[in-house]
């Protein structure tokens, strides 16, 4: 096993979600787990999370892992999540599969993928699935116009723009109708919420591609958030620089049959699925 994918379970921490009620009787569940195989570990809350652990399990949903990566990433943190909510794709186990997921970590039966991240505002704002921008007001729709290296691409009348990486393909973006981008790939994809035109469609551009939205002075105010969770107020003539960042989440993936990104595709999307007679 190669020296990243390598995982120090000196400082475990279970994060919960205060939002879930099994959440935190799962954690202790883990935990109990783990101290029976020698290991010592922590429950901490999602709104709560501590600075030093090597290696962090999260009960929830893909939003509890999401919210975990932004905070663990920059200190290089590996995450295996466990899920509890309705679609879980980025979990690599329910409930009844904890005890069988730990002991598969014991055993080195898992690999840690690294996933590219997004950021905006010099890192003060950090994801792992999207940026969105959105005006403030539900009732109207934005004025964005996006640059792509200094090089103005369009302009928006629409409801927001998505800003996604190959991990958040699979998440607001393909509602909106984005393509669904494999997460090994360096690539940004950009889909406008809503149009008011027929011919804005989805981009898909190389990471490293310097991405700025800006508005007009006269237009309303902006909301931006980070994996649809933390939300800063944008002035409508402030410039939105974003970019691939330097910082990749840690994802442990669990060696088990039919868990590589096609299958889980076909598996919690029904990707290619033919509808029942």
């Amino acid at each position: 096993m190669k020296n990243e994918d390598l995982l120090s379970l000196k400082n475990i921490s279970i994060v919960f979600n205060d939002d879930v009620k099994e959440s935190l009787t799962l954690a202790n569940y883990t935990k109990d787990i783990l101290k029976s195989r020698g290991f010592d570990s922590r429950v901490v809350s999602s709104s709560d999370f501590d600075s030093d652990a090597s290696f962090v399990i999260t009960i929830g949903g893909d939003g509890t892992l999401l919210k975990a990566a932004r905070l663990y990433a920059p200190q290089g943190t590996p995450i295996l999540g466990i899920n509890l909510g309705r679609l879980g794709f980025l979990a690599q186990a329910n409930p009844e599969e904890i005890e069988i997921s730990v002991d598969k970590l014991l055993a080195n039966e898992f690999t840690i993928q690294k996933r590219m991240m997004l950021s905006s505002f010099e890192d003060r704002v950090l994801a792992l699935n999207d940026i969105v921008i959105k005006g403030d007001s539900f009732s109207r729709t934005s004025k964005l116009f996006l640059s792509i290296n200094d090089k103005v691409v369009c302009d928006y009348l629409a409801d927001g723009i998505i800003i996604s990486t190959p991990t958040g393909s699979t998440a607001y973006t393909l509602s909106a109708g984005g393509p669904v981008v494999a997460p090994d790939l360096q690539a940004v994809v950009i889909v406008p919420i809503c149009p008011h035109t027929l011919t804005a469609r989805p981009l898909v551009i190389p990471a490293d591609e310097k991405i700025a939205i800006t508005s007009c002075k006269t237009c309303n105010r902006l909301k931006m958030s980070a994996d649809g969770q933390d939300t800063i107020d944008i002035s409508p003539d402030d410039k939105i620089l974003i970019r691939k960042s330097s910082i990749n989440a840690k994802l442990v993936v669990l060696k088990k049959e039919n868990n590589e990104f096609y299958s889980i595709l076909r598996k919690k999307l029904q990707w290619g699925v033919a509808p029942e007679r």
